[in-house]
């Protein structure tokens, strides 16, 4: 009677195991998720991940990315025209190889103000090494400095004079007289870059260049032509070119 008595135990559990098998499967007992996950097949998904992927894109997803690159491409412009505008004029003395302007379409320029040089002889120039010391006693690599210039009378209306030296700092210094203007520069590789040291010419312009250059080449016995630059430099001694002077004519950018 005890063995009958557990087979028909065994037996009901089995059943009630079985139902609830089946119950799970009907889905009474599963969440809607789980039983949307249960009805899903592989097929289903590749249908739907294709179907995603044919979708057009909302139209913010198209415009957000030209809105980007239009604005990193139109900073430089900006920047270059807020310099013109708002800059003083400054005017800067250099040297130019006739030579390298027919290999080439850019202008390279060599500044006075660029050579390092040129630069320790001035006030502020053993506190801006002192406080951005690299090695073997040399600026630190990318160190920012600021060249403050002053005006000279020009005494006719040919070329002017270029502006001379006054200080060099390692802050932008601020309540310049009306006379003198900061401008701002990079140290790298023993020279001194402000960003006005390459003007790109047409061809017309570069062979008058050279062939300027080459007569003031030979009146000067070989040596080699200072040229004049006239360039914009804004409040924050950012500096855009504007034209320059070889010999006595004028050549704008």
């Amino acid at each position: 009677m005890k063995s009958n008595s557990s087979e028909s135990n065994r037996s009901s559990e089995s059943s009630r195991s079985s139902e609830s098998s089946r119950s799970n499967k009907s889905g009474k007992s599963l969440s809607p998720e789980a039983e949307f996950s249960e009805k899903l097949t592989f097929r289903d998904y590749l249908i739907a991940t294709e179907q995603k992927a044919n979708q057009p894109l909302p139209l913010w997803r198209l415009i957000v990315p030209l809105v980007i690159q239009a604005g990193i491409i139109m900073a430089v412009p900006t920047q270059a025209l807020y310099t013109d505008v708002a800059g003083k004029t400054v005017i800067l003395q250099s040297v130019v190889n006739a030579n390298d302007v027919l290999r080439s379409d850019s202008l390279e320029l060599n500044y006075n103000i660029s050579r390092v040089a040129t630069l320790r002889r001035l006030p502020g120039w053993e506190e801006l090494l002192r406080q951005n010391r690299g090695r073997n006693r040399q600026l630190a690599q990318g160190t920012n400095l600021y060249v403050i210039l002053q005006e000279q009378q020009s005494f006719n209306r040919g070329v002017p004079r270029a502006w001379r030296l006054v200080r060099v700092s390692g802050r932008r210094p601020t309540n310049l007289p009306n006379n003198q203007v900061a401008l701002k520069g990079v140290y790298r590789d023993g020279i001194v870059n402000y960003g006005v040291e390459t003007y790109y010419i047409s061809d017309d312009q570069r062979e008058r260049i050279s062939n300027d250059l080459a007569r003031s080449f030979e009146s000067r016995n070989g040596q080699r032509q200072p040229v004049t630059v006239k360039v914009k430099v804004d409040p924050q001694g950012n500096a855009v070119p504007i034209s320059l002077w070889v010999r006595d004519r004028n050549y704008q950018f």
